[in-house]
């Protein structure tokens, strides 16, 4: 894969290790993506969004970017597994590789024209999440991880938050807005985050809530009834930045259950706990 490439932080030099072959494929795909996303943001006014469900968009542009990253993908691992969001999943032969895409995730605020939203695609072996790309056309930003090998930020080692009390920590979440039978409980929960920190993010963009976790950018992040495309790229990125990835009780079937709490490993517990007695 040729010399690994360098990036300066500081007065110091961190290497940036080769990217992985199949990661390098993601970052395709996640850049053609975007392309197909942001060519067709200046003609916003045209789109004909459909609700799937209350509350619930999907515009042409969600299942064009989708089309394009599952034909490159394919076009270089055609017998791999696919778990998408607009076509669910689709299967060519059987395969322990199964790839999980978000083609847009942020789709309300794109048709809004609120700059908040990315392309997310994470690859699963056998069960375990191996690696994971989130790139932010609006921004260039590209967030990548390989289990193992750390996680990066347009080729910087990025890491979690620092920070040890709570009380000094912005932390994000998202609302639910299709299925809102947790909406008090939701509710009861920001109260609380709001009192005891410096402030709660609500951006619209799960992905991404993950990904500024993993870059240190906010400390925290929680937020329930989530996909597995919503979460999977974002939190291989945390835990491969020195984060904690949890539901919010603390186990691991964060994946399945799709409530997800992450957050550096000193201030996770405080957050569990305000959760919990909320």
């Amino acid at each position: 894969m040729g010399r690994p490439s360098l990036a300066s932080v500081g007065a110091r030099t961190i290497e940036r290790p080769s990217m992985h072959p199949m990661l390098t494929i993601a970052v395709k795909a996640a850049r053609r993506a975007a392309s197909v996303i942001q060519r067709a943001s200046n003609n916003l006014d045209i789109l004909r969004p459909e609700q799937k469900r209350p509350n619930d968009f999907v515009s042409e542009v969600d299942r064009a970017s989708e089309q394009t990253i599952i034909d490159t993908l394919r076009e270089a691992y055609p017998d791999h597994a696919i778990l998408a969001e607009e076509s669910g999943a689709s299967r060519m032969g059987k395969s322990e590789y199964e790839w999980i895409i978000d083609p847009l995730d942020g789709t309300t605020n794109y048709l809004h024209g609120y700059p908040q939203y990315c392309v997310s695609i994470a690859l699963s072996v056998r069960g375990a999440l191996t690696l994971g790309v989130i790139y932010d056309p609006c921004r260039n930003d590209l967030f990548t991880a390989c289990r193992g090998s750390g996680a990066f930020l347009n080729d910087r080692r990025i890491r979690v938050g620092k920070r040890t009390m709570l009380a000094d920590c912005l932390v994000a979440t998202g609302h639910p807005h299709v299925n809102t039978e947790k909406l008090d409980l939701d509710m009861a929960q920001l109260k609380a985050m709001i009192q005891r920190t410096v402030g709660v993010r609500r951006e619209g963009s799960a992905a991404l809530d993950l990904a500024y976790v993993a870059c240190g950018r906010t400390d925290g992040y929680w937020e329930m009834n989530l996909n597995p495309w919503d979460i999977a790229a974002g939190a291989l990125l945390v835990q491969e930045a020195g984060g904690i990835v949890t539901d919010l009780d603390g186990n691991e079937n964060w994946l399945e259950s799709g409530d997800i709490l992450a957050a550096n490993p000193k201030i996770m517990h405080q957050m569990l706990q305000v959760l919990n007695q909320a």
